[in-house]
């Protein structure tokens, strides 16, 4: 798989191009705030062909250039039916502190085509297979996407539920901090060691290294007991 990553925006939120390979066809995850220009130079520098957006939530500075891009290339964006209304009214998932910061105005509107994803589906896209986890906590419409590479080894795009020694913050409308540590125990944790943790901010990780050293995550094992999961099928 080609893995193409970069920061956008003020909030740094890390774009990704995904493909079998250079020439081929690709999808584009989370496409934030200045991505457009990025995303047109990594295309042509790779020679790929985008076939869809995936949003692994709606918080604006994951999905700021979705309507651009995906109605600039004629392609669907794909979101979680939760977190479909932020896409056209970004404010809704802002603190009153940021919305009085932009002025109680975002102005954002769906792309042309939206289609919505559900818990466990299978997405054969672009030559590639991803299965999607719902993982509210973040957000309600929260979504991590999990591949097995050809090449051996497995990758998650985490979105903002998993980052390299944290999680996505749940103070915000729509996050609740219960309901993350349940993702985090039932959808995150069950996930095998090897697995590479593409987050959607700040540097890539494994499960295994957040198993071991991520302090909210060591918080879900009780005295003597060990964390579940497994390095292999």
């Amino acid at each position: 798989m080609l893995v193409v990553g970069f920061p956008t925006g003020a909030f740094q939120a890390n774009c990704y191009l995904i493909a079998p390979g250079e020439g081929e066809a690709c999808l584009i995850i989370d496409p934030g705030q200045d991505a457009e220009e990025p995303i047109a130079e990594a295309l042509r520098k790779h020679r790929l062909s985008p076939v869809a957006v995936l949003l692994t939530h709606g918080h604006f500075d994951h999905v700021y250039a979705v309507a651009p891009v995906c109605d600039g290339n004629d392609i669907p964006a794909w979101i979680h039916p939760e977190d479909r209304e932020l896409l056209a009214d970004p404010l809704k998932g802002l603190s009153l502190q940021a919305t009085q910061f932009f002025g109680a105005r975002l102005e954002m509107r769906e792309p042309r085509e939206v289609r919505e994803l559900a818990d466990g589906a299978d997405l054969d896209l672009a030559g590639l297979s991803l299965t999607v986890d719902h993982t509210p906590g973040h957000t309600r419409g929260s979504v991590v996407f999990r591949s097995e590479l050809a090449e051996g080894g497995r990758v998650v795009f985490a979105g903002d539920t998993l980052f390299a020694g944290s999680i996505g913050r749940t103070d915000l409308p729509g996050g609740d901090s219960r309901t993350m540590m349940e993702t985090l125990r039932t959808k995150v944790l069950t996930l095998p060691d090897d697995t590479v943790v593409l987050p959607g901010h700040g540097p890539t990780t494994t499960i295994g290294r957040e198993r071991a050293s991520n302090p909210f995550l060591l918080e879900l094992a009780e005295p003597g007991q060990q964390l579940p999961g497994r390095r292999g099928l």
